[in-house]
């Protein structure tokens, strides 16, 4: 973890560099991988806590909306983890 800090004429701004974690799903978390798979993604967002019935079908409805990409590698869809933290952002200003 690193702290930055710049003075910027009378105005300090910091920014703190963390790693992203992900929850394991068994109460403890793991680092975050750059791509996520669906159920990555899921967790990631949180749709399976107290979230929509089917998280996959909301996935789908956020890359219909063009909030999140998936990216094809092989048969499977895997999401950009900075590409999912904007949809996180997206879906918190939804439920204002």
């Amino acid at each position: 973890m690193a702290l930055e800090c710049k003075d910027n004429e009378k105005r300090i701004k910091c920014r703190l560099n963390t790693q992203a974690i992900l929850p394991d799903g068994h109460g403890d978390f793991m680092p975050c991988p750059e791509l996520l798979t669906e159920d990555e993604a899921i967790r990631y967002l949180r749709l399976d806590v107290n979230g929509p019935r089917n998280p996959s079908s909301t996935l789908k409805y956020y890359r219909d909306q063009g909030v999140l990409r998936g990216i094809r590698i092989g048969r499977n869809l895997r999401y950009p983890r900075k590409q999912t933290e904007n949809c996180h952002g997206w879906c918190v200003g939804m439920e204002r």
